[in-house]
C-alpha cells in the first residue's frame, strides 16, 4: 500500500499571522504559508491550501496531496527538494472576490520568493499560472512542457492535481510534467 504523509508545514511569519489585507480571514480558515522544505530548489505553487484535517479534526492527506506525492515519487524527486506554497494563504470556504484577493495575496508569494530563492518553479493549475505569470487568460495546456522565465526564475506549468483526479486522462501528462521538472533539477546538480 502506498504511504502518503503530510509534509511539514512552514510556519506563518509572525508579522503575517494576523493578516487582514484580503477578506478571506473572515471565512475562518487559518493561514497555511507553505509545506515541505523551505529553501528547496523547486517551489510548487497551487491556488490555495486544501484541508489538512478530516471532519473530526484528525490529520489527513487530501486527494490533491496524494496525487502530487505519487507523481513526485514516480519522477524520482524527494520531499527535501520541494516546497509547496499557494497564491492564497487561506482556504476559501465561501464566495469571495477572486481577482482582488489573488492580487493582494501575491504580495505574500513575492515575500516567499525573496526568502526562499528557488531554482525552479512549477505552477499547478490555471489559477496559479494566471496569477504567477500575471496573465489573466493564460492556460496550462499551451504552456506545459517548456520553461518560461517568470520573475527571473525558470517556471513550468502543469495541470492541477485535482483536475488530474477528476479527469484520469490527464494523469500521463501530469507525470510527464513532473518528469520534466525532475530532469531539469538533475541537470542542475
Amino acid at each position: 500500500m502506498e504511504e502518503f504523509c503530510l509534509w511539514p508545514e512552514d510556519p506563518v511569519p509572525a508579522d503575517q499571522k494576523g493578516c487582514t489585507c484580503c477578506r478571506l480571514y473572515r471565512q475562518g480558515s487559518r493561514m497555511v504559508w507553505g509545506e515541505g522544505t523551505p529553501g528547496a530548489p523547486v517551489m510548487i505553487i497551487l491556488d490555495n491550501p486544501g484541508a489538512r484535517e478530516d471532519r473530526e479534526g484528525n490529520p489527513a492527506v487530501c486527494t490533491t496531496r496524494q496525487t502530487l506525492q505519487r507523481a513526485v515519487r514516480e519522477a524520482g524527486m524527494t520531499e527535501d527538494q520541494l516546497y509547496v506554497t499557494y497564491i492564497l494563504k487561506r482556504r476559501p470556504v465561501r464566495k469571495y472576490d477572486k481577482e482582488e484577493t489573488r492580487s493582494i495575496c501575491m504580495q505574500h508569494l513575492d515575500q516567499q520568493l525573496a526568502a526562499h530563492r528557488p531554482e525552479l518553479i512549477l505552477c499547478l493549475g490555471n489559477v496559479a499560472v494566471q496569477s504567477f505569470f500575471g496573465e489573466p487568460d493564460a492556460e496550462v495546456r499551451p504552456l506545459r512542457g517548456a520553461w518560461h522565465e517568470v520573475r527571473g526564475i525558470p517556471t513550468a506549468a502543469a495541470y492541477h492535481p485535482l483536475a488530474v483526479r477528476r479527469r484520469p486522462n490527464l494523469l500521463r501528462l501530469f507525470q510527464e510534467d513532473m518528469d520534466f521538472v525532475a530532469a531539469a533539477l538533475r541537470s542542475r546538480t
